[in-house]
């Protein structure tokens, strides 16, 4: 949900469960007793930025935010209490011999419950609602901060507020634009994620570290990363064992017997646990964990400890690898070639995988293996997930040495055979370069795609049909402030030509380019099947006077077409928002009569430019859509740059509503002039 929505009306009634000093403006002073829902202090910090109260809903707003995490706090410090101080006890033979076990478990729970409701109060007050929750996840309250601190002038504040929310939603681009007028109107801003997760953190920098052989350092941070690691998987272990959705059952018809209800019960337990795995591997915001996350760690360890010269903890290292990839030859190779560096000085037997990592992936079997038993004997309906670990990729060091190099990981393979090469099909089209020379994948550019009178007119079209803001939800300025976009669809070319708003030949050469596009682009990359308009768009920015000084934006900022870039992680998610069934890209430009408009790709961090490229009537620039082309456009700082931008897809399933209409409208036409009531164009067809 956006800071510009209202909330549902559920989350309304919330502040009503507030003291009266927390409502109506009255602000969220009061600290005193159990600790306040979260839930509760969220309405009424939303309800405050509503009404103009951007003191109260930041004050509302922050306390919920640490309401939340004392509430998790407070939990997990009870279990873990209670866990070491009420032992569950197995239970013994024969009748009643189940009581001291049962016993136990009301000993435990009664612990818990007299830890907690000191701090918290009923545990009812703390059940928050589904939406809450996933706002929560998706870090909503710190858009909604990031407004109320500009309104309060706290830049700083805001910078941070904007960035935390950023870091788990990278596709929102109204929020990457406020970071980088932060970054003008506040100076140098150090930037702060206030959720991030440390052991996260602590990976990067490993990493980091690794890749400019600062060993040292990679190994500092990699092994506070590993222990932060352990100790979330503790606590995740932990937060699993709260209440649990029986999604099956109408809870006031439930009539399990005793041993169901139990069932019921800990194979939802069971289920989060052994999902921990694939929580702690996965940065905020994503859906897919970072691929072979736990693993790696000893991966990239065991050669920082061996360049180091500490040839025991890169063979334990090597050996804990190994734990998890028992077949992978590379590393096991390295684990020999520490074994022979260190006979003669100890028995490289004694050297054993960390104990942490055994236990772990023994636990992890274990839960794997009872909740398939529960699938198969209970019905209780459960799928395993991929466990984020598979063999990285390694290259050679010199052969005196291991093979131990960790290279950047390769992107995933796609589906389909990638060709490139294919023929143009137009004479007057020129060939300028290919992939290789363009330093990347899929990508070809070409000129004289249409000629000089071909883009006067359909720019005349274009100033005739288009509108500003149409194709970015009204906003007229979605990527930058500092321009005006303007767009059309071809159906709305044909409706206006029909209509004798603009000429119908001109109208008609918006279509038939784009299609001229479509066949070019499906031959050129030599495609064993259609190639379907996704999305077909003409747009034109434009730089508005007195906002280019000192422009340090981009027009289009680097994205990749059908995944969520994320440069931190060196990763491109295909997963929703992003429009993951596109397959290929291409921009026909219309003119150059404009300063800057670069278009550029970039290296997967998404500021290496790999290539820049100019944009002139009748070129166009295709490739593939995925997340071996980033890409983006550079700051249009005088005139209006134009073109025809199009998204194909080799799925019919998500072929382009429009331009089937259009199809249809096109035909007609071919066959006879038809007169306005028997034509099916009407403005509800618009985008």
């Amino acid at each position: 949900m956006a800071s510009g929505s209202r909330p549902w009306g559920a989350l309304l009634l919330l502040p009503l469960l507030l003291p009266a000093e927390c409502r109506a403006g009255g602000g969220c002073m009061g600290e005193g007793g159990p600790l306040e829902p979260f839930d509760a202090l969220y309405a009424t910090g939303v309800e405050a930025y509503y009404s103009g109260d951007f003191s109260g809903a930041a004050r509302c707003l922050e306390r919920a935010l640490r309401s939340r995490r004392l509430l998790r706090d407070v939990r997990l410090r009870c279990r873990r209490l209670c866990r070491g101080q009420v032992r569950l006890v197995a239970p013994g033979p024969g009748a009643g011999g189940d009581l001291s076990f049962f016993g136990s478990v009301l000993r435990r729970a009664g612990c818990v419950r007299r830890c907690e409701e000191p701090r918290l109060g009923a545990a009812s007050r703390h059940r928050a609602a589904e939406e809450v929750r996933a706002d929560f996840q998706r870090r909503v309250p710190y858009s909604y901060l990031q407004r109320a601190y500009i309104q309060l002038n706290k830049l700083e504040e805001a910078a941070n507020a904007a960035h935390t929310f950023f870091m788990a939603n990278p596709e929102h681009m109204e929020i990457q634009q406020d970071i980088e007028n932060y970054k003008t109107t506040a100076g140098k801003v150090s930037l702060i994620d206030w959720e991030a997760k440390q052991h996260m953190e602590d990976y990067s920098a490993g990493v980091k570290h690794y890749d400019k052989e600062e060993y040292e350092l990679a190994i500092d941070f990699l092994e506070r990363a590993l222990k932060g690691y352990y100790s979330e998987d503790e606590d995740c272990q932990l937060m699993c064992e709260g209440p649990q959705r029986f999604e099956e059952h109408e809870y006031l018809e439930y009539k399990a017997g005793l041993y169901e209800a139990i069932a019921d019960h800990y194979m939802q337990v069971l289920a989060c646990k052994h999902d921990c795995v694939r929580e702690l591997a996965t940065r905020s915001g994503r859906i897919s964990p970072i691929e072979n996350f736990l693993p790696l760690h000893y991966d990239y360890l065991q050669f920082a400890y061996y360049r180091v010269g500490d040839y025991v903890k890169a063979l334990e290292c090597a050996k804990s690898y190994i734990l998890f990839h028992p077949d992978d030859e590379d590393v096991l190779e390295n684990a020999s070639y520490y074994e022979g560096l260190l006979e003669g000085t100890m028995d490289p037997d004694t050297v054993k995988p960390r104990k942490e990592a055994k236990t772990l992936l023994r636990r992890h079997k274990l839960e794997s293996h009872l909740l398939q038993v529960a699938a198969a004997g209970l019905g209780y309906t459960y799928t395993e997930p991929v466990m984020p670990g598979v063999p990285s990729s390694i290259s050679s060091e010199p052969e005196d040495g291991p093979r131990l190099f960790l290279a950047k990981k390769p992107m995933p393979k796609p589906d389909r055979e990638l060709k490139e090469g294919g023929p143009l099909l137009y004479s007057d089209v020129k060939f300028v370069y290919n992939s290789q020379q363009l330093n990347g994948t899929q990508r070809v550019l070409l000129d004289n795609v249409i000629s000089e009178e071909q883009c006067r007119e359909l720019h005349r079209v274009a100033s005739g049909i288009m509108l500003a803001g149409d194709g970015y939800r009204g906003k007229t300025s979605p990527h930058t402030p500092n321009e005006r976009f303007e767009g059309a669809t071809v159906l709305k070319a044909l409706k206006y030509g029909y209509e004798g708003r603009v000429p119908l030949k001109s109208a008609r050469l918006f279509y038939d380019i784009s299609e001229k596009a479509r066949r070019i682009v499906e031959s050129y990359f030599m495609l064993n099947s259609t190639l379907y308009f996704s999305y077909t768009h003409l747009v034109c920015r434009t730089a508005l006077s007195g906002q280019q000084e000192r422009r340090n934006d981009l027009s289009h900022p680097i994205h990749a077409d059908n995944c969520l870039l994320d440069p931190e992680a060196n990763e491109c998610w295909k997963e929703p928002p992003a429009y993951t069934f596109r397959d290929y890209s291409a921009l026909l430009y219309m003119n150059a009569d404009f300063e800057g408009g670069e278009f550029i790709f970039t290296e997967m961090d998404a500021k290496t430019v790999t290539a820049s490229i100019k944009p002139k009537c009748g070129r166009m620039i295709s490739f593939s859509s995925g997340g071996e082309n980033p890409h983006g456009v550079k700051a249009v700082t005088k005139g209006q740059r134009c073109a025809v931008a199009l998204w194909f897809t080799l799925d019919p399933l998500y072929r382009e509503l429009e331009r089937i209409q259009a199809d249809e409208v096109i035909a007609m036409l071919d066959q006879e002039h038809l007169g306005p009531s028997e034509m099916n164009i009407n403005p509800k067809d618009e985008l």
